[in-house]
């Protein structure tokens, strides 16, 4: 940890998707700060040999994994039920996370892939650990909900995103990814509103173009996947993509900063559509409505 980074020692980070990519860069670097690092995989294997990176490459922290799958309601409640069981506080949550289908792929309860994983399942995994995180920030000062989103939201509609979330009509890839990524933002902004007063701040951010294994690992096919290999040269690192992701999680220059869009470490605009209050409530609504009629008895 270098002298100006802060020091997290004792507080708990859990970071969804971290077993490779910015996810796995940014445990290493809050760990290396000190912070209690809960990494999450959908495989054991992948999940371990990242864990074992992560306490190689960072033994001022500590880490553990848990297995998450966000396709997957059952897997996300069994996931935090176990978080609130292990750990009395929750200092910070890292929605990050996130999946590229070429084709239209569906979650255990039936939700369009992207929809399901980088939303729906964010939504539901925050709103499981959300009262943690109120209690956290109440005996700590703060806590923090840090959402990856992307610069792809800016191509994306309210109108589309509202009418039909599952891509029912006309699936192209590119457009459910963008529109996941628009909810990514306006669940934040509605989420900060929520959250007002609690001490909880929710900030989201767009990476950059990186250089990782997502979009490419089999996810996607044919001309996309050449364009993605065509222009990795062109990427940044996945450890200079997650320190946006870090500087959210953990810098005391955001303390207190909620309901943002972020880039390169510094505050930006999103599109006029993420910038929508009555969107972003219609969106909050509408996922609510979702998992509870996913999740209730037949």
């Amino acid at each position: 940890m270098s002298a100006s980074a802060p020091d997290l020692t004792g507080r708990v980070v859990v970071i969804t998707g971290s077993n490779s990519g910015i996810g796995k860069q940014a445990a290493v670097g809050l760990a290396q700060m000190g912070a209690h690092v809960v990494l999450t995989s959908r495989s054991r294997p992948k999940g371990e040999k990242a864990l074992a990176e992560v306490r190689r490459r960072a033994p001022q922290g500590t880490a553990e994994l848990a297995l998450l799958d966000l396709a997957s309601f059952r897997s996300i409640r069994a996931f935090a039920d176990g978080i609130l069981a292990g750990h009395d506080r929750l200092d910070v949550l890292v929605n990050n996370a996130g999946s590229m289908l070429d084709h239209r792929l569906f979650t255990d309860e039936g939700f369009e892939m992207m929809f399901g994983v980088n939303h729906l399942g964010h939504f539901l995994l925050t709103d499981l650990l959300r009262a943690r995180l109120v209690a956290t920030a109440e005996a700590e000062g703060e806590a923090r909900v840090v959402t990856v989103s992307s610069i792809a939201h800016r191509v994306a509609t309210n109108g589309r995103l509202l009418a039909d979330p599952n891509s029912e009509v006309g699936f192209a890839m590119f457009d459910a990814y963008a529109r996941s990524k628009l909810a990514n933002i306006l669940f934040t902004f509605e989420l900060a509103r929520r959250l007002e007063g609690t001490g909880v701040t929710a900030t989201t951010l767009h990476p950059g173009m990186i250089r990782s294994g997502f979009a490419g690992d089999g996810d996607t096919g044919g001309t996309f996947a050449l364009l993605v290999r065509l222009y990795r040269p062109f990427q940044t690192s996945p450890w200079r993509g997650a320190k946006t992701t870090v500087h959210l999680a953990s810098s005391p220059a955001v303390e207190g900063v909620t309901g943002r869009y972020f880039w390169r470490r510094r505050a930006g605009t999103p599109s006029a559509d993420a910038r929508d209050p009555e969107a972003a409530r219609s969106l909050w609504e509408l996922s609510e409505r979702l998992v509870a009629e996913a999740t209730a008895p037949t």
